[in-house]
């Protein structure tokens, strides 16, 4: 007698599935974002008084604080792991469904500097005016001691990220909410927002700039299927945010 390994995966397991991704990665700082910015809102002196530091030292002790932050790379990296194994179900490589894959280097770089700078100089402008308006905390890009280390750090976190929310949050969810037949219009506007609510710590500057690119980014993929070019685009635009604030005068940072 052979048991059946094997059977169809329902909608309802699809969407379990779904949120259960979610609650391990993105969806969870979605969570905690909207209790930050509780916060920030109703401490003392508002939004415009707080502070949204990321990269932060873990350790006093330089060689601990670097275990620390590569261990905190690594396991960031599991849920990306995760999607990429739970859409081996589906039929083809799962690699290729989501265009992450080394197929296509030089097209993936040209068309990932361009949505970087597509992004990055309205982002600029948008930051300088929610900064203005008093919508954003103070941002602190990059918060590690000044060690022989950091820019490497710095650097493996932007890749991290890149890695992180593009696969989760484009490649894996608008492949699932299309597999769940969500319309067109739904999938660009869930992927758009969550991509804005992890970001909510920052104030709301930060939530309208990451919607936005959320909506570009989706509609890329939908058209291209290629979320390679995504990671190359978000990777250039931490670099540039972490390592130039690192490097760079902190007084060219004060309309941050």
């Amino acid at each position: 007698m052979t048991l059946e390994l094997t059977r169809p995966v329902s909608r309802r397991m699809l969407g379990t599935e779904t949120l259960l991704v979610l609650g391990l990665s993105l969806g969870q700082s979605a969570v905690y974002a909207v209790v930050s910015i509780i916060a920030k809102l109703t401490a003392h002196g508002g939004l415009s008084k707080q502070t949204a530091a990321l990269n932060t030292s873990a350790s006093t002790r330089p060689y601990l604080d670097l275990a620390y932050q590569l261990l905190g790379i690594v396991f960031a990296l599991l849920p990306v792991l995760l999607a990429v194994h739970l859409l081996i179900r589906d039929p083809g490589d799962p690699a290729r469904t989501l265009g992450l894959d080394a197929r296509r280097p030089g097209p993936d770089l040209v068309r990932g500097a361009g949505l970087a700078a597509l992004i990055g100089l309205p982002g600029l402008a948008l930051f300088w005016a929610a900064a203005q308006l008093g919508i954003n905390a103070t941002l602190v890009p990059a918060a590690l001691p000044d060690v022989w280390w950091a820019v490497p750090v710095l650097i493996l976190a932007a890749v991290q990220n890149a890695v992180l929310e593009e696969v989760i949050v484009v490649g894996y969810l608008v492949t699932r909410l299309r597999q769940l037949q969500w319309r067109i219009g739904a999938v660009i506007a869930a992927s758009a927002l969550l991509r804005g609510s992890y970001h909510l710590y920052q104030g709301f500057g930060a939530f309208l700039g990451n919607a936005v690119m959320g909506v570009v980014f989706s509609l890329f993929y939908l058209r291209t299927r290629r979320v390679m070019p995504l990671i190359v685009a978000h990777t250039l635009l931490d670099v540039v945010a972490f390592v130039g604030y690192a490097l760079l005068p902190k007084s060219w940072f004060d309309w941050l």
